[in-house]
């Protein structure tokens, strides 16, 4: 699965038991007997090398906007939407491992899987190269979503909260309709409504799924 998975990447792993863990979803380990094998702790740890990387990427393009508007366009750059689409557009739902009855069920479509197992990636790739070699794969992968983004986004809470205060109608409204997964890696659905209109969003966190429920929504009315 490495070499595969390395030319995806554009990267030779000096230890590639690394990249095999980061693209091991945790089904594909339960039952085993194993405590540990899947991506969820190079997960955490990609996820804040992505953030340091994007923080210092976005200060260097934008050297004139302040916290406020960074801020929005990070939050837009490392959404579950845009790591899901970076990972589809390279492939890694093809070199995931995950249990058969899951593969079946079509887990490696699903936008958390691909997000956390990207994630999982990147810290894989700092732990084997080191910052630099992170940093060079996220602005590789990354650059099309960031050269797209002209102006500072508004979040997606905001932008409808707006669109429906325009239009006279009650503010959003935000139910947490389901709640899956083990107490350490938590699933939430959300689902949010203005009027008749609703969206639904799936995230680790009700503020994640909060705001993937309310881009889902926004997206639809904004069509």
């Amino acid at each position: 699965m490495a070499e595969p998975a390395e030319d995806l990447l554009g990267y030779s792993f000096k230890r590639p038991a690394l990249l095999r863990e980061a693209l091991t979803h945790r089904s594909a380990i339960h039952g085993h007997g194993r405590s540990h094998g899947s991506n969820e702790r190079l997960e955490f740890i990609g996820d804040r090398v992505l953030g340091l990387v994007m923080a210092e990427w976005l200060a260097e393009r934008f050297p004139r906007e302040q916290e406020g508007e960074l801020g929005r366009r990070l939050a837009h750059l490392v959404s579950q939407p845009v790591l899901a689409a970076v990972a589809e557009g390279m492939g890694i739902a093809g070199a995931l491992s995950v249990a058969p009855g899951e593969a079946r069920a079509g887990v490696k479509k699903r936008a958390t899987v691909l997000a956390d197992a990207l994630e999982a990636t990147l810290g894989a790739l700092y732990l084997d190269g080191g910052l630099d070699v992170a940093r060079t794969f996220i602005r590789r992968a990354w650059n099309n979503t960031m050269v797209e983004q002209a102006a500072p986004p508004k979040d997606a809470k905001t932008a409808l909260q707006e669109w429906a205060q325009k239009r006279g109608l009650d503010l959003p409204t935000y139910t947490v309709t389901s709640r899956s997964g083990p107490p350490h890696a938590p699933e939430f659905t959300v689902t949010v409504s203005v009027g008749a209109m609703s969206g639904m969003g799936t995230g680790s966190s009700k503020r994640a799924a909060e705001q993937l429920a309310a881009e889902a929504l926004f997206t639809q009315v904004s069509a």
